[in-house]
């Protein structure tokens, strides 16, 4: 009788719990913001002057990565759930999927401006003028035995100079993001995947064992994961200047009195060579809203009003001073139109 008297008052603690929890989640009064961390900084800063200049609160934005964020984004509707998504790369037709799984079945896709992907060093040290295939030969798992990369090896390379005769005798060490990052994504796809073009052999492979070859990264020291905070990449480098990190040129336009950018294919991440596409690792930035929030929490069409406004994401706009470059005239009237529309997704 006592345990079942126990049992009655722990479930009946239980629902309380819930319902006060349910209540607290129904008064959410601010809009959530999730994913990744290179577009964080663009977000937060419209956060911030949305906050500012309105009568709603702040958006709450977090920096969790963009397969994270889209993960969290996915989970469902319902105020316990985050309303936007950033995102360094497109979402995949998985993930739109996993959405609509969970009753996210309406979507709406706002690309937001583009960025470069730097490999960036301390100025304490010289500046690189690397190649896609200089990095993939020094990143990579697996490397070519063989001129055509018909064979291949655990990868020998312990300095610049083993990767390219031209290259300095650095030790080859290098921070770069996780495979939930967007950054992580792109960097694959515009440099590994360019770098194994060079060799006919993997080149000829079908689609998924090429893209093993390619993509997966040496696992023994001279390539480390460093999560998804690019600001602790920035401190790391400027503390061990024989480093390199990978992250947006966002955070290397805001470090430029302690880092600088390598040259890939000659050309060095500056805002006017991404902005005209001669640098070659260049990707667009991504946010993501979930409709079915539009109406249920305070602010969300002001906001993205706000983002999509011309003192934004303009070419003289606050953003640009961040590091975003801005995407040409027609283009930000398509997005801007687009999201007034809510215009669904489509793949």
């Amino acid at each position: 009788m006592y345990r079942k008297a126990m049992l009655t008052a722990a479930a009946v603690a239980l629902a309380v719990a819930g319902l006060a929890t349910s209540a607290a989640a129904q008064q959410r009064d601010y809009i959530q913001i999730v994913g990744s961390s290179t577009v964080y900084p663009f977000t937060t800063v419209v956060a911030e002057q949305f906050g500012k200049t309105t009568k709603f609160k702040t958006p709450k934005v977090e920096s969790t990565g963009s397969g994270g964020g889209l993960k969290l984004f996915c989970a469902g509707v319902g105020v316990e759930h985050p309303d936007l998504t950033n995102s360094s790369r497109r979402i995949k037709n998985t993930e739109v999927e996993r959405c609509g799984k969970n009753g996210v079945k309406e979507i709406v896709e706002l690309k937001v401006g583009y960025d470069g992907i730097a490999v960036a060093n301390s100025k304490k040290s010289k500046a690189l003028s690397l190649t896609p295939r200089d990095l993939f030969l020094a990143l990579a798992k697996d490397v070519p035995a063989n001129a055509d990369g018909s064979k291949r090896q655990a990868n020998p390379h312990k300095t610049w100079k083993d990767v390219n005769p031209k290259l300095p005798a650095l030790k080859i060490e290098v921070l770069g993001p996780p495979p939930t990052s967007g950054t992580r994504d792109a960097f694959v796809e515009l440099v590994m995947d360019a770098g194994c073009k060079e060799f006919a052999a993997i080149e000829k492979m079908s689609k998924q064992p090429r893209r093993a070859a390619c993509r997966t990264m040496r696992e023994d020291g001279h390539f480390v994961e460093a999560g998804e905070n690019d600001n602790l990449i920035v401190q790391k480098l400027d503390a061990n200047p024989d480093a390199f990190g990978i992250f947006g040129f966002s955070f290397l336009d805001q470090n430029t009195d302690k880092l600088q950018g390598a040259s890939i294919n000659g050309v060095k991440p500056e805002f006017e060579t991404i902005a005209d596409g001669s640098y070659p690792v260049s990707r667009p930035l991504y946010v993501y809203i979930k409709k079915a929030h539009l109406d249920v929490i305070s602010g969300m069409r002001e906001f993205l009003a706000e983002y999509t406004s011309e003192k934004a994401w303009g070419e003289d706009g606050y953003l640009s001073d961040k590091g975003l470059i801005p995407m040409p005239k027609q283009e930000r009237q398509q997005f801007s139109s687009d999201v007034k529309n809510l215009k669904n997704l489509a793949l």
